[in-house]
């Protein structure tokens, strides 16, 4: 009996020298590379529709699906096969409101933002009762392709077709074309023709106003900026101005973002984003 009481004991005993030396084998072998994604059998359309006998839509749905649940491995997206993938999805059904919020989401801001954009614009032109893929759509002109006639275009777009955000859209787009002069003078101009073109829109004109005053305060600083640069060099901070007597106080910005000097010009502050500033 004595015996046979001590065998649990050494078995464990046993067990816990294997786990040791395991552990020990295991911290001397070399760290692993990371899995490498293979690429995935990406199945054309015209195949799709003829395995799905001719039904364009429930193809579309069952691919969007398998996508979805295979796209990404390892806490990464396999950008290559989501590329192909997507193409064929918007080939049976463009309208296919997944697959487009997909395409934004993992394709546009995961390198691939001409495929992502182009899928964007096939479900532009399909839902034409959607703001959404315009906007995106838009968006990603001006951000990546930096087209600002194209990105105004499906603004204006957007705003047609918007149930609640029509002043939204179409404030952007305002805002985009006045970046466009480099003389803020011409953009201030611009914007206040805008904003006087608005009236019918209160709540459009009223955002438009707002960014009207901000210019001004831009315009009055460097104008400021200007005439202390001709008499006492270059500016070193903007209380200058004040302290010169150039303006009685420094203009407030109805944005409360304010203006800053950057590399010896005066700015407007913007927003900082986590993870944008880097973007090209």
């Amino acid at each position: 009996m004595g015996s046979r009481a001590c065998v649990p004991l050494v078995l464990a005993l046993l067990g816990f020298g294997l786990f040791s030396a395991a552990s020990q084998w295991r911290t001397q072998v070399p760290e692993q590379a990371a899995p490498v994604i293979e690429g995935r059998v990406v199945i054309a359309a015209p195949v799709l529709l003829a395995l799905f006998g001719g039904d364009r839509f429930l193809a579309a749905n069952l691919e969007t699906m398998r996508l979805a649940a295979t796209g990404v491995d390892f806490g990464r997206a396999d950008t290559g096969y989501l590329v192909r993938a997507q193409q064929e999805v918007a080939k049976l059904n463009a309208c296919h409101e997944d697959n487009y919020y997909l395409a934004n989401g993992l394709l546009t801001w995961g390198g691939a933002d001409r495929e992502g954009t182009e899928v964007l614009r096939r479900a532009m032109q399909c839902r034409f009762w959607d703001e959404l893929p315009a906007f995106f759509y838009g968006f990603n002109q001006a951000f990546f392709n930096k087209d600002i006639a194209e990105a105004s275009r499906a603004l204006e777009l957007a705003a047609q077709r918007a149930t609640g955000n029509a002043a939204g859209f179409r404030k952007l787009a305002v805002m985009l074309q006045a970046e466009r002069f480099a003389d803020e003078k011409l953009a201030l101009d611009y914007l206040t023709e805008q904003r006087d073109a608005a009236r019918d829109d209160p709540k459009l004109h009223a955002m438009l106003d707002k960014r009207v005053a901000r210019l001004q305060g831009l315009v009055a600083l460097r104008e400021a900026q200007r005439r202390f640069e001709g008499e006492h060099g270059a500016l070193q901070a903007l209380e200058q101005l004040v302290e010169y007597e150039l303006l009685s106080a420094l203009p407030e910005d109805p944005l409360r973002l304010g203006y800053e000097l950057t590399e010896g010009r005066i700015v407007l502050k913007k927003l900082k984003v986590a993870g944008m500033e880097e973007q090209p």
